[in-house]
C-alpha cells in the first residue's frame, strides 16, 4: 500500500491537480497558492514556503499521483516563471547522476583542516573544496577566480534565482569566461532546471563572454564529481564528466601519474 503523502507532498499535489487536465504540458501557479492549499487541506502552513518548492525541485521526488500523469519518457519539473511565479513543465527525462564506471582521478588534497572542521553544511564544504583545490581550473583547463558565492539575482522571464558560486576565467588565448557553479551535497540532486537558469543569467548579464556551466556533486567525503553542461536543441546536455578523489600527496602512486599523461 502506498504511504500517504507528507505535508509537503499533500500541498504540491493539491496545487498540481487543481490545474491539471489530460494532455497539459505546463501548469502555472504562485507562491500564495501554497497558503490556499494549506487552508483548504487544514494543514499547518510551513514556516518557509520556499522550502516546499525547493524540496521538489532539487531534493525529493514528486508524489506518486503526479508521477503517474507523466507520459513515457517525460517527467514533471518545477521551474521559476517570474517573481513568485512557478510552473510545472513536462520535459524529457534527463537525470544527472555520477557514472559508476568512470575512473577516479587522484588529486593532492589542499583543503585546510580548519576549513573542513568549520564547514557548516555539505554545500559550503563542497564550494570550499572546489576553491582550495582549484578543481574548476583543473576540470575546465582555465585559470579561474571566484567572483561571488550565493549570488541572488533576477533573470527576465524567470524571476529571482540564486547561483551557488560564480567564477570568471581566462584561457591561454585571453578569452574570457563566466562559470556558474551548482554545488550539491547530501541528498540534493544536480538540477537541470537550475543549470538552465544559470545559463540564461550569463546570457543576459554577460552577453560578450562565453558561459561554461558546471555542477559539483559529493560522491563521498573525498570524491567530487564534476559535470559541464551545454544547451543543445534547447535541452541541457552533459558535455563532460570527471571524478576527482582528494588524497594525501604521499599516497599518490607515481605509476598512476605517468598513466594520466596518456
Amino acid at each position: 500500500m502506498a504511504k500517504p503523502p507528507n505535508r509537503y507532498g499533500a500541498l504540491i499535489e493539491k496545487i498540481f491537480f487543481d490545474r491539471y487536465s489530460t494532455g497539459a504540458t505546463s501548469l502555472k501557479f504562485t507562491r500564495t497558492d501554497i497558503e490556499s492549499a494549506a487552508e483548504t487541506l487544514d494543514l499547518k502552513l510551513p514556516k518557509n514556503l520556499g522550502d516546499v518548492l525547493y524540496s521538489f525541485r532539487f531534493r525529493a521526488a514528486l508524489p506518486v499521483r503526479i508521477v503517474k500523469t507523466q507520459p513515457e519518457g517525460m517527467e514533471w519539473v518545477i521551474e521559476l516563471a517570474g517573481r513568485a511565479i512557478y510552473m510545472f513543465r513536462l520535459v524529457k527525462i534527463n537525470r544527472v547522476l555520477p557514472r559508476e564506471d568512470l575512473v577516479m582521478i587522484d588529486i593532492p588534497d589542499a583543503t585546510p583542516e580548519l576549513i573542513r572542521a568549520c564547514a557548516l553544511d555539505d554545500e559550503q564544504a563542497l564550494l570550499a573544496i572546489l576553491r582550495y583545490n582549484r578543481l574548476v581550473d583543473i576540470f575546465l583547463g582555465l585559470t579561474t577566480y571566484s567572483l561571488q558565492n550565493h549570488l541572488r539575482t533576477t533573470v527576465k522571464g524567470i524571476g529571482q534565482i540564486e547561483i551557488d558560486e560564480l567564477y570568471v576565467g581566462l584561457d591561454k588565448c585571453g578569452c574570457h569566461y563566466v562559470i556558474p557553479v551548482q554545488a550539491k551535497g547530501g541528498k540534493d540532486r544536480v538540477g537541470i532546471v537550475q543549470t538552465c537558469q544559470d545559463i540564461r543569467f550569463v546570457e543576459e548579464k554577460f552577453p560578450g563572454m562565453r558561459c561554461r556551466a558546471i555542477a559539483a556533486q559529493f560522491m563521498d567525503a573525498q570524491v567530487v564529481a564534476l559535470f559541464e553542461f551545454t544547451l543543445q536543441d534547447d535541452e541541457i546536455k552533459v558535455a563532460e564528466e570527471r571524478h576527482y578523489k582528494l588524497v594525501q600527496a604521499n599516497r599518490i602512486d607515481p605509476q598512476t601519474i605517468r598513466d594520466y599523461r596518456g
